[in-house]
């Protein structure tokens, strides 16, 4: 069975391209920081598992899909994987030197205690990787998220529980950006027929099936549209940038 909506992009399904390539870029621009025991919150396909779990002592997965948990523990026996939802963490404190979760807080209700828990399991000295939408450029309500937040917004809720916070942001190149506003003004002709603003006044369960059916139409119709352009892109038309407005989404560096 598969796992996939739009809100999961697939290295499989060509339209996803550029949301797969743009998420791999996150993993790529992590190994300089990569040391250690190291945990994964969200492991979701296991993007990251073949790029940074050789480059730590030790590597845990933690995803609440059971099935993707126990698919990558066979293809990946040399690792642990978990399945559960959190917070709160199975961790002992100080159990970790460094932990990555990428595109993962957006989902979680418990934001400040998702942090907490963070710095409970880091050890001394240790660092945290966060990545999330940037909402500012954000183009459309996204019911599988409970919020999306500003460089800043981030950043204070962060320091309540960590004293060095280090907001950076990845940005896409010309092709990129490209892609982007063809994708805006897609949205924007879609959201005008939302008359009555629905997309922010109906609960978030209640969109889910309609933002996904349309979402996919929106990706398909912009690969049939430019379908050289959508294959073209790879992670490395994504930098890791200084934190501004532009940046496609936040890169969120914590150390204990």
């Amino acid at each position: 069975m598969s796992v996939y909506t739009t809100e999961i992009a697939s290295d499989k399904i060509p339209s996803d391209n550029v949301i797969h390539q743009r998420l791999l870029s996150a993993y790529h621009h992590a190994k300089k920081f990569i040391k250690g025991d190291l945990l994964e919150l969200g492991c979701g396909e296991g993007r990251g598992v073949e790029l940074l779990a050789t480059l730590a002592d030790s590597y845990i997965g933690i995803d609440k899909i059971e099935a993707v948990v126990e698919k990558l523990q066979k293809k990946h026996n040399d690792f642990k994987f978990m399945s559960g939802v959190f917070p709160p963490f199975p961790f002992e404190d100080n159990s970790f030197d460094t932990i990555i979760t990428f595109q993962v807080i957006e989902h979680v209700k418990e934001d400040q205690n998702f942090i907490k828990e963070i710095h409970r399991v880091l050890k001394p000295g240790g660092q945290a990787l966060i990545t999330t939408p940037n909402i500012k450029m954000t183009l459309s309500r996204n019911p599988w998220h409970e919020r999306e937040y500003t460089g800043d917004e981030l950043t204070s809720l962060c320091k309540n529980y960590f004293d060095k916070v280090e907001m950076k942001g990845i940005e896409g190149n010309e092709k990129v950006l490209e892609y982007h506003e063809r994708n805006r003004a897609s949205v924007q002709r879609i959201m005008r027929y939302d008359f009555f603003n629905l997309q922010h006044r109906l609960p978030a369960g209640l969109l889910r099936i309609p933002y996904d059916i349309l979402n996919r139409m929106n990706r398909n119709k912009l690969k049939e549209t430019g379908d050289k352009l959508v294959k073209s892109i790879t992670f490395e038309d994504f930098s890791l940038e200084d934190q501004n407005e532009q940046n496609l989404d936040l890169f969120c560096l914590l150390t204990k």
